[in-house]
């Protein structure tokens, strides 16, 4: 596929301090079909790289990723559910 190889994550846009690290950790999650980081919005100040989830979408779900700039990630997924759980277990980590 067009920008993402062989790799679930699609690489168009660039991607903040953090992310892709967190990116490569939750690929593996049978649940997930796509990663798709979207556009960054600057910050002011940097913080350590930090994620929530925003809501559900017919697809899957939005999160929200911040580091030295914010940026928005959908995860594609037919179990929206059961990614979310997981996601809120890795958040307490």
């Amino acid at each position: 596929m067009k920008y993402r190889g062989s790799s679930k994550i699609k690489t168009k846009h660039g991607i903040i301090l953090g992310l892709e690290r967190f990116l490569k950790k939750i690929e593996p999650w049978r649940e997930i079909t796509a990663l798709n980081p979207g556009r960054i919005k600057p910050r002011k100040k940097g913080s350590p790289f930090a994620f929530r989830i925003q809501y559900r979408t017919k697809s899957g779900l939005k999160i929200i990723a911040r580091s030295q700039g914010v940026q928005e990630v959908f995860i594609v997924s037919s179990s929206p559910g059961i990614v979310e759980e997981k996601l809120k277990r890795y958040n307490k980590t």
